[in-house]
């Protein structure tokens, strides 16, 4: 026995064998319960587990709702698609309607250019006509007899008013060529250029020459005055028609070899006149 043991407070309590039956059991009970979870755990890492995920059930709800995005999404693609055609379609039309207005302006630069060119020549036929009738105009005989001996004036009185305008429009043509039924403005047959010479001074003449011959006041050819219609033939039957200019010369669309000429009076003497004027 210690020499403490007499001592209260260093005696240990004795344990009742029920209490340790207690303890042992419930050591016990951990003990299998710490073995149990030891051996799950085991099977646990030993074996993958699988989880199973539920689909949801395609319903009639859903299979139409699932339809109609399908149809939006189509229509969506269809619009996309369209437009995009449109957007190709209009690039497409600028680029040719760009190029038709470079064709366009190409083309109208080529005939305000032809345009040009033919002003110019114009100018220098009329400066080459006025030439020619200077010339005429120096070696015309004065006081010339047709074929049957009649006298021909040689008037050089100059043309005014209505007058005037007629002997230029006539003069303006000299040059241009002789078509049968011709009314210009580039050809003419005689009469054609007559009727289109007083239509300048708003005169309406007939348009034939039997006609044109006694359109006036019949005068002799010693007494002509510019602007006088000549004609060759009878009065009321003339075959050919011509305008006196002054200056012994006239103007006509003669035939188709030498079209419209200014000739002296003496190139091919008229049978009368008439005045209009």
């Amino acid at each position: 026995m210690s020499h403490t043991a007499h001592i209260r407070s260093h005696r240990k309590p004795r344990r009742s064998a029920s209490t340790i039956a207690m303890r042992a059991g419930v050591a016990g009970g951990v003990l299998s319960t710490l073995a149990v979870a030891g051996a799950s755990g085991s099977a646990n890492a030993a074996e993958p587990v699988t989880q199973t995920l539920e689909l949801p059930t395609l319903t009639a709800d859903l299979a139409a709702q699932v339809a109609q995005s399908a149809d939006v999404t189509q229509q969506a693609a269809a619009g996309y698609e369209l437009r995009a055609e449109r957007d190709a379609a209009a690039t497409q039309a600028a680029k040719e309607a760009k190029a038709d207005l470079a064709e366009a302006k190409k083309k109208a630069a080529e005939a305000k250019k032809k345009a040009e060119e033919d002003a110019r020549k114009a100018a220098a036929e009329r400066a080459a006509r006025t030439a020619e009738r200077a010339t005429l105009s120096a070696s015309v005989d004065t006081g010339s007899s047709d074929s049957s001996g009649s006298s021909v004036s040689s008037n050089t009185s100059t043309a005014t008013g209505s007058a005037a305008a007629v002997v230029s429009f006539v003069q303006a043509q000299v040059g241009d060529a002789y078509v049968s039924g011709g009314t210009g403005p580039n050809s003419w047959d005689c009469s054609g250029l007559v009727q289109a010479a007083f239509k300048q001074v708003n005169v309406d003449l007939p348009r034939v020459s039997q006609a044109q011959s006694t359109a006036g006041t019949q005068v002799s050819l010693s007494n002509l005055q510019p602007g006088d219609i000549l004609y060759w033939g009878g009065a009321g039957s003339a075959y050919h028609v011509g305008v006196y200019v002054g200056d012994g010369m006239f103007v006509g669309a003669q035939n188709s070899a030498t079209g419209v000429v200014m000739k002296p009076l003496s190139y091919d003497p008229p049978s009368g006149a008439v005045r209009v004027l």
